[in-house]
């Protein structure tokens, strides 16, 4: 069952019983994504490590020819 039918289903089943429908499917992914963030950077700073530092900063001298 793909994704869109287990939706429909849950909608149907909802408005049978009289309940709100759920929220469509990827209605939240950019919540999720945000929280993930800011639990990765509380995890940083819990670490004493540098909560905001990018990949490419850190191997910034590694890539540069000549150094």
């Amino acid at each position: 069952m793909s994704i869109t039918q287990q939706y429909l289903l849950d909608s149907y089943r909802a408005q049978q019983h009289g309940e709100p429908a759920p929220p469509a499917p990827g209605a939240h992914d950019w919540r999720v994504v945000r929280d993930w963030r800011e639990y990765r950077l509380f995890r940083a700073v819990l670490a004493e490590r540098p909560a905001r530092r990018r990949l490419r900063h850190l191997l910034g001298g590694r890539l540069r020819p000549g150094h």
